[in-house]
């Protein structure tokens, strides 16, 4: 698993080709908050009856509030044959603090 800042996200997705998948891996309350656009949301609670869903083979960015559950959701999608999968560090509360202030926060 790689982690990556967001800093680094936000600059990596403006040049990737082909686009990664962004996944979402909050609650759908904190979801319906504030997300980043073009992102696929399943709680992390769901990610072992829905991992069939998911492609082993593209590239995923997993993310969430803090960057503590998408470590957690990344390490286990590496356990299950995942090998191309970035962890988002500090999450989207670093997203609205150092990338777009405008975003809502929580």
């Amino acid at each position: 698993m790689r982690e990556m800042t967001v800093q680094e996200i936000n600059a990596y997705l403006r040049e990737a080709d082909p686009f990664p998948m962004l996944l979402d891996v909050r609650e759908p309350w904190e979801y319906g908050i504030c997300h980043l656009p073009n992102t696929e949301l399943i709680p992390m609670r769901t990610i072992p009856v829905e991992l069939g869903k998911l492609d082993t083979t593209k590239e995923i960015i997993v993310i969430c509030h803090h960057g503590v559950r998408s470590h957690h959701v990344a390490r286990f999608l590496e356990q299950h044959g995942f090998d191309n999968v970035v962890n988002m560090m500090g999450g989207m509360a670093a997203w609205a603090r150092d990338i777009d202030p405008t975003m809502a926060t929580y």
